[in-house]
């Protein structure tokens, strides 16, 4: 929590005279804030390259869930602790 507290003086030196005196923002309910998001604006060439890559994203979980060495290395390693 005392982080919270902390200064950034790196960070408070980039904003602007007119950011520093500007209010805060206007708080809306989430509900609004959808309203005016209007429907996406995504064509079919661009939802084809993210379900690729989605695609080949999942496949590479699917490989990195695999086992690491094969049954062979496996074995050997094996046998070699059972020689100690």
């Amino acid at each position: 929590m005392l982080a919270a507290c902390a200064e950034f003086p790196e960070l408070d030196a980039t904003l602007s005279d007119a950011a520093r005196a500007a209010p805060y923002p206007q708080l809306l309910p989430v509900e609004e804030l959808n309203a005016r998001v209007g429907e996406p604006r995504i064509d079919a060439e661009a939802a084809d390259g993210i379900e690729a890559r989605v695609a080949a994203l999942k496949a590479r979980a699917a490989r990195l869930r695999g086992t690491v060495l094969d049954s062979s290395t496996r074995a050997r390693m094996q046998t070699g602790i059972n020689e100690i």
